[in-house]
């Protein structure tokens, strides 16, 4: 899984970009009128402490992880939408924007609150296993995994999910028509969009990948200087990927979400886009059926719920471990003094990771999808429960891994991933994640349709105790079954404080997303940073297996040298996640787009 790289002077050029995008979709005719500060954010300027600030709105907030969709999602609230019409537009149009993570060819999920009903939802549409999917589907003669199987052919595929997810999540909560909502994304795709930097690099580093595909090579590459043959047979010397500064346009992709506007659900998952994907799959390893698609239902499930500190956390359940294992750590981090241990400490590092480790060794026993598995969801957020494991940390030095095995509850037992978060001025909160597990999914496109098909099926668990492309263990709570959704660490997140919505928040991330977000809740709770300091403090991570404490630049030699001294595997990370947030605080809100997203950003709308 890829994450952005700050390239020199793009701000600069985001804002140019964003300037005349911000023409274009008719929000107000620059962005600081979009995002200008209110008096009120004057003085709080003149009187701040921190250096990283959020922007800041009184008409409503979209942060995501491309300017362009987080730029119409604020449009939509600027035209009287609410949170949700506002999420939903910005997720077509970051499957528009940013095709290795954006996505109608995958899934995710969506936790949602409604301020004016007090309800608090969670929306499942991750992907599914097809039916005539098989536990030992990725297993060769031999009883071997066949890693590439289930990463580079069709049979990786799951059952999409976020065309679903995103319109029933604009019938049940939406106030706008498809066709206001999808309307942007849909022009962004005839019209094009210039390839940044970000995406001009992962385009060339994943070439090969995309290549395989021939529709893709009509889209995402050009002819060599000299080349006459037509790209989509052109061999890959001939073709080169698409440049930054260059269009990127997608025909296709805006014919099937004329498709989506016109009919609904049934113009992805019925029809002429739902037999092309099933005859792109069946032309390679996989198996799906027009019945698969058919028959394919986003669910609403119970979100959830934990207390740390008084503030109370609302997150996704399975199958996400992402909402489990973060209350599950915050509970066991709540009996230490996090804020009087100091911000980066190397004491802090070190609780940090080791209920990170235990909590992630439950997960590679426990957790699956709900619906086939008997997951102890309240056995392991239970505080005693949290009590019970803390007994095995050693306070002054690391637990090696293998000497951590899963808990015994008392009943039995992805880059390629984006989020975005979005606020209104009613109070509503919506946190979003979606994905196509690797970057660009299986990379492979549904021939006439522009849909870039995931990868999803290697996050179920191919083999006991075998790692997935994230190093992550599973077993039989996420084997493979027909109709099965595989475990994912998406952790779309909402705060409340004082009973009343707070923050929303999400990062993509792979296997880090759920230490990612931890250590944002714990940044603004025990630490009392804004949202924007929140997300751009550097980061840890550990997962059990690897046995390895990563660590971001940034983090005091000093602190790493106690770390050793304890016993702490530690290796330098590249930089993780990309959180995407936005807060309530009265009659404003605010948004912060992680630094390390070259191309988000938090974009507001004044009233």
């Amino acid at each position: 899984m890829s994450d952005s790289i700050r390239t020199p002077h793009f701000d600069a050029i985001k804002l140019v970009w964003g300037l005349c995008i911000a023409l274009w979709v008719g929000i107000p005719s620059s962005l600081a009128q979009v995002a200008a500060p209110s008096s009120q954010a004057v003085l709080q300027y003149a009187q701040r402490q921190e250096i990283f600030q959020p922007n800041v709105a009184t008409g409503g907030m979209v942060a995501s992880d491309h300017y362009l969709a987080s730029e119409i999602g604020a449009n939509i609230l600027k035209l009287g939408g609410n949170a949700v019409d506002a999420a939903v537009a910005t997720g077509f149009a970051l499957a528009v924007v940013l095709p290795y993570a954006g996505n109608l060819g995958g899934g995710g999920f969506m936790l949602l609150h409604q301020s004016s009903q007090n309800v608090t939802e969670a929306i499942d549409f991750r992907e599914m296993a097809p039916q005539q999917s098989s536990a030992d589907m990725f297993l060769d003669h031999n009883g071997n995994v066949a890693r590439e199987w289930s990463i580079e052919s069709t049979a990786a595929i799951g059952v999409p999910g976020s065309v679903a997810g995103l319109l029933l999540a604009l019938e049940r909560h939406g106030t706008m028509s498809r066709e206001t909502v999808i309307g942007p994304a849909i022009a962004l795709a005839q019209d094009g969009f210039i390839v940044s930097p970000t995406l001009a690099r992962l385009l060339r580093t994943h070439a090969d990948h995309l290549y395989k595909s021939p529709p893709n090579r009509s889209i995402f590459f050009r002819r060599v200087a000299h080349s006459k043959c037509e790209p989509i047979v052109c061999p890959r010397e001939s073709l080169r990927p698409l440049a930054a500064g260059e269009t990127l346009i997608q025909a296709d992709l805006a014919n099937t979400l004329n498709r989506i506007v016109n009919l609904g659900a049934d113009g992805f998952y019925r029809g002429p886009v739902a037999s092309r994907i099933v005859d792109t799959i069946n032309a390679d390893r996989g198996q799906m059926t027009l019945g698969d698609l058919r028959d394919y239902k986003a669910k609403i499930r119970q979100p959830i719920w934990g207390d740390y500190r008084g503030i109370q956390i609302a997150s996704m359940p399975p199958p996400s471990a992402g909402g489990i294992h973060l209350v599950q750590m915050l509970n066991m981090l709540e009996q230490w003094a996090i804020a009087s241990d100091g911000w980066g400490s190397a004491i802090n590092l070190h609780r940090f990771s080791e209920v990170a480790k235990l909590a992630y060794a439950d997960r590679a026993t426990h957790l699956g999808d709900a619906d086939f598995y008997p997951v102890p969801i309240h056995e392991l957020i239970a505080k005693d429960y949290a009590q019970s494991r803390l007994s095995l940390i050693n306070e002054t030095h690391a637990t090696a891994s293998e000497q951590i095995k899963s808990g015994q509850p008392k009943t039995q037992e992805s880059t390629e991933t984006t989020h975005f978060s979005v606020a209104d001025r009613h109070g509503n909160l919506v946190a979003t994640t979606t994905t196509l597990n690797l970057n660009f999914g299986s990379g492979w496109m549904a021939e006439g349709t522009g849909v870039l098909l995931n990868n999803e099926m290697d996050d179920f668990s191919a083999k006991p105790g075998f790692p997935n492309a994230f190093g992550l263990i599973g077993n039989q709570a996420n084997a493979i079954a027909p109709g099965k959704r595989p475990l994912s660490s998406m952790t779309p997140t909402l705060l409340f404080k004082e009973g009343k919505p707070w923050i929303a928040t999400g990062s993509p991330g792979g296997s880090r997303i759920i230490t990612i977000v931890l250590q944002f809740i714990t940044n603004v709770s025990d630490h009392g940073m804004n949202i924007a300091s929140a997300s751009a403090m550097p980061r840890m991570h550990h997962q059990w297996l690897p046995d390895t404490l990563w660590l971001e630049q940034g983090f005091s030699p000093d602190t790493i040298a106690i770390l050793r001294g304890m016993g702490h595997p530690v290796k330098a990370s590249r930089a993780a996640g990309r959180l995407q947030s936005v807060a309530i605080e009265g009659r404003q809100q605010f948004g912060a787009s992680d630094p390390r997203s070259t191309d988000g950003a938090a974009i507001g709308i004044l009233e």
